[in-house]
């Protein structure tokens, strides 16, 4: 039987932003849309000692950022919404990009205020290489911001991809009275410290009637009708398909921390966001309407109840069902196994499943078979492509400042290099172990995580190389090029040989006088070689 109506029915996203663009927020709203939760986290105030919903880890508590993916499971009318909320630290990038190798469309958090930062424009360029559909939420209107037509301006220009807003705010910060309503023709007024609720929203069939001029202003309603009349003549009516393909952003506008705007921008999502897509393999395609069951995992998170020192695999399910208790083929080991108490999640909660659908993201407890990018079938041999390690900005060598929990030290660190916080690169041929990381701050969260968790206490030590490759090529050559550059060669978690470069010059100059030697500057190649 087809698992087609299953699949119908199920949205997989991501929400990325720049930090404090309001993404965390964002995502508490449609919980609350969704009845997930009952009261939303108040992130940064210092008055409310709650926090928000997704971020779980201490650490994320005491900073009031993100710096982890967290999953959500929850319906919304009769949908199926698996949200995953990504760090917005640039320092977890990483994370943040192998988050969207499982989802199947992206929701982008802009503020208002300050436009286009850094990180958006990083995240951007991801969701390009992948041609993945955006939606762009342009949050904070309640705020004193760029004007929407220069703010559109600016994302067209800066993430160069094409918009077409489906609201437009009327006014903002202390004159913002409210958005209209594109795509449904609806009005929804917005009162200072008032939630928006469906009263709040006013259907329009005729933008020119007088009734608008009474609820917003003969000047405000005149402005409205303007911009509306530009608006539909250079936009039009919105293409799904070059949405769908990647090529068009739909823009909405609210403010999150009021609630406003969301239900439009949820609304709108489930009608025409993608349903859960097929992903490519190293032998071929797996569409998500196939039979037979496979997916990917693309996060591992070790305690992610301290009390129970539990480590869970984020599966997303690419093809067939995925059931409980079955036994499934774990291709790069080679050999089968079965989960008797599989997860979905709501942030830290947990519910046991007895089966999954194409989108579904799953929690498998782990003792440790699993590394990220490890892919489950009935049986086929095949490794879903695409996940890939990159190779790390920063190089500091770990010191384990108490003998007596070396033990300790080396089960934490391998179960925190495993989750992709950071990669491990331990001396060929002897006991050193260098962390390679994006950002500093990633160093902070191991030090802390390893302290709290699994009680090692350790110092980093900052190394000066610039690059780390691996390397592949004739053994002969290799092992020539190790004689000579031994205090450089490292291996990884997997045995990959790894060659850490202290500057571009070296790196450069050895590659020249090297050619029977690779260097590949993802982890990727491993995919590709076992291909061939």
């Amino acid at each position: 039987m087809s698992n087609q109506k299953e699949i119908s029915i199920r949205r997989t996203f991501a929400i990325i932003s720049h930090p404090d663009a309001g993404k965390t927020t964002l995502t508490e709203k449609l919980l609350l849309f969704g009845g997930a939760i009952q009261v939303a986290g108040a992130v940064k105030s210092n008055k409310i000692k709650k926090h928000a919903t997704s971020d779980f880890m201490e650490i994320e508590r005491q900073r009031g950022i993100s710096v982890a993916t967290s999953v959500m499971s929850f319906q919304y009318n009769d949908t199926l919404i698996n949200l995953l909320d990504t760090p917005g630290h640039k320092d977890f990038a990483e994370d943040t990009y192998r988050t969207l190798t499982a989802v199947d469309s992206v929701i982008l958090v802009i503020d208002a205020v300050n436009g286009v930062e850094e990180q958006t424009r990083k995240l951007m360029e991801v969701c390009r290489m992948r041609d993945t559909p955006v939606i762009v939420f342009v949050n904070k209107m309640d705020r004193d911001g760029k004007y929407p037509f220069d703010l559109m301006d600016e994302i067209e220009k800066e993430l160069k991809i094409h918009l077409h807003p489906l609201s437009w705010p009327i006014n903002m910060g202390k004159e913002f009275k409210g958005v209209y309503n594109l795509y449904d023709k609806s009005l929804n007024l917005f009162t200072a410290s008032q939630k928006q609720t469906e009263e709040n929203t006013i259907p329009v069939l005729d933008i020119h009637a007088a009734f608008l001029d009474e609820k917003i202003g003969e000047r405000d309603a005149q402005h409205l009708r303007d911009d509306v009349e530009l608006l539909e003549g250079v936009y039009g009516a919105l293409d799904v398909d070059s949405y769908l393909n990647g090529k068009v952003a739909p823009v909405f506008f609210g403010s999150a921390v009021n609630n406003f705007g969301v239900k439009e921008l949820l609304d709108t999502f489930i009608r025409i966001a993608p349903t859960p897509l097929g992903r490519a393999t190293d032998k071929r395609f797996v569409a998500a309407d196939e039979e037979k069951f496979t997916g990917f995992i693309f996060k591992i998170h070790a305690n992610l109840d301290p009390r129970h020192r539990d480590r869970i695999a984020f599966l997303r399910v690419c093809s067939g069902r995925f059931e409980r208790n079955k036994y499934f083929h774990h291709t790069r080991l080679d050999k089968d196994v079965r989960f008797s108490n599989p997860y979905s999640f709501l942030a830290r909660e947990k519910d046991v499943i007895d089966e999954a659908f194409p989108g579904d993201v799953v929690g498998l407890f782990d003792t440790g078979n699993f590394k990220i990018g490890d892919t489950l079938t009935e049986g086929e041999q095949l490794q879903f492509t695409g996940i890939p390690t990159f190779s790390p900005e920063l190089f500091k060598e770990l010191v384990n400042k108490d003998p007596m929990k070396t033990k300790q030290m080396e089960k934490g660190i391998s179960q925190l290099t495993d989750e992709g916080v950071a990669q491990l690169f331990t001396q060929h041929g002897g006991n050193r172990k260098i962390i390679g990381c994006v950002g500093e701050l990633q160093f902070e969260v191991i030090q802390y995580r390893l302290l709290q968790e699994y009680g090692a206490s350790c110092n980093f030590v900052p190394l000066s190389f610039y690059k780390a490759c691996w390397i592949t090529g004739d053994k002969k050559k290799l092992e020539d090029f190790i004689r000579f550059k031994q205090s450089n060669i490292m291996k990884d978690k997997d045995g990959n040989l790894v060659y850490l470069a202290q500057s571009e010059w070296f790196l450069n100059t050895e590659r020249q006088n090297n050619p029977d030697i690779e260097f590949h500057f993802t982890s990727e190649f491993k995919t590709i070689a076992s291909s061939n």
